[in-house]
């Protein structure tokens, strides 16, 4: 039977999936992913896996894929990233089996993304997404998807759409950002952008970037004509999104808790859904979120969790019979999260700013990062001026802090190098080819010199025990 393609494949073989979960590095795992689709989602993806890792490593394979059939986790769609066509190819054809379709990462904004070349870093490269789209579309039994990022213009996300569908993607994913809007800067989703891409291609599209509702889902659908609604940050704060509810936030924490422990996953990725569910109640509960932090077993992440119900409790029976002040007044109800923009009225561009610059304007000099507090508590006597910081000489060839006691100023990387190349010694780095070399030749010198064996024909009686006693002489 062929594939299905277009909107036939979003039919038939993704149901006309309208309400879908993002892939998510780390977060859109099994647990999460049956989580949601008990609470609306009708799609989802898995988190984003790096295509030449799973070819080569099956554990990776194991742990991200082939851990276990689940039908209840259909249907579903695997996400590479990945900047090679044969590579994503092989990773697909290795996935295909276990997913519906297989999706390429065109939308990750990350530093990660763009050390690692791929995601959004790869947007202006279309001759190798041509070569990439049309390779998978030629060899996999499913179909190719990607998720994508818009320019500043329009009608080059339009050109940019187009192209991809044309090389042989069957379904597109829009989030309405620039790869430059990211964190503090993230501003809102052009749906602009998303509904010209709807009228201008033939395939199914999805929308991505703005929702916070069920109403924001229904009314991206009404505004932009795409197929279905993606949510990423929205999904992690109340996983209920797309059933309309606000739901207190323990009722899902022991749920998705539960399925924990039915499909493990590690520590870090409950830890880390359990900070998005109770972010508001962790900002009024802090030393509770020192807790969670700190805690070593899913027991104990329980029993946080379970504090937390209990002291948002005992504050519901205090506010019994006060009116709340709106829809989502209370920081135990599933809600979203509005992330700061950079502050206004600064004279510079914020597109030119970086997110540790914005963090420094926004605290101040004095007010460390958490990660910075967090060492100072560790260590008291740490200090994070710059100014009484050591200054190390540089290496003359590549930057990095030298060797105080180096006979060539060099790092100790570059030292090895050079010291390798010239046969010399560094005894400050602690490298001696030419030492080990003139023992070598010295021992070489003081042993005898072995005798030529004599060779024995078969006739001879006892030819190779006269052959291997002169031989070891």
């Amino acid at each position: 039977m062929p594939k299905l393609q277009g909107f036939e494949f979003w039919s038939h073989t993704l149901r006309g999936a309208r309400h879908v979960v993002a892939p998510m590095v780390d977060q859109s795992e099994l647990a999460w992913r049956l989580l949601s689709r008990r609470h609306g989602a009708q799609l989802c993806y898995t988190p984003m896996l790096h295509a030449q890792v799973f070819v080569r490593d099956a554990n990776y394979r194991k742990e991200n894929l082939y851990c276990e059939v689940c039908p209840e986790d259909r249907p579903l769609i695997v996400q590479f990233c990945a900047n090679d066509p044969e590579v994503f190819v092989q990773a697909a054809l290795l996935a295909q089996d276990y997913c519906d379709a297989v999706d390429l990462n065109l939308g990750c904004p990350q530093m990660i993304a763009k050390r690692g070349h791929y995601g959004a870093f790869l947007q202006d490269e279309w001759d190798l997404l041509q070569r990439m789209i049309l390779l998978a579309h030629e060899k996999l039994s499913v179909p190719v998807t990607c998720k994508i990022r818009v320019f500043p213009e329009i009608d080059k996300t339009v050109r940019y759409a187009q192209m991809l569908e044309k090389a042989g993607c069957q379904l597109l994913t829009v989030h309405g950002r620039t790869k430059e809007q990211k964190g503090p800067l993230s501003g809102a989703a052009s749906w602009e952008h998303i509904k010209a891409v709807r009228k201008a291609v033939a395939i199914p599209v999805f929308a991505n970037g703005n929702i916070q509702s069920l109403q924001d889902v229904e009314r991206c659908i009404q505004d932009t004509g795409v197929q279905g609604v993606m949510s990423a940050e929205g999904n992690l704060h109340n996983p209920a999104l797309f059933e309309g509810r606000s739901p207190a936030v323990w009722e899902l924490a022991e749920e998705y808790l539960d399925i924990v422990r039915e499909h493990p996953c590690p520590l870090s990725y409950v830890r880390a859904h359990l900070f998005k569910l109770w972010h508001h109640t962790l900002q009024v509960h802090q030393q509770l979120r020192e807790e969670l932090a700190k805690v070593k077993t899913l027991e104990g992440i329980a029993a946080v969790s379970q504090e937390l119900k209990m002291r948002c409790q005992e504050e519901i029976s205090r506010q019994e019979g006060a009116k709340p002040a709106s829809d989502l007044p209370f920081h135990w109800i599933c809600q979203p999260y509005v992330r700061p923009g950079p502050r206004a009225g600064s004279k510079e561009k914020a597109g030119a700013r970086s997110k540790r610059a914005l963090e420094e304007e926004e605290c101040g000099t004095e007010v460390l990062s958490k990660n910075k507090q967090k060492k100072q508590l560790r260590n008291p006597h740490k200090t994070f001026d710059p100014s009484l910081k050591p200054k190390y000489a540089k290496c003359d060839q590549c930057g990095n802090p030298k060797g105080n006691r180096c006979v060539f100023s060099l790092c100790r990387g570059c030292c090895k190098k050079r010291a390798s190349r010239e046969t010399a010694d560094c005894p400050g780095h602690g490298l001696l080819f030419k030492t080990k070399l003139e023992k070598s030749l010295a021992w070489k010198g003081t042993q005898p010199e072995l005798q030529e064996p004599q060779t024995a024909t078969p006739s001879t009686p006892g030819g190779f025990s006269e052959v291997m006693s002169s031989a070891l002489a």
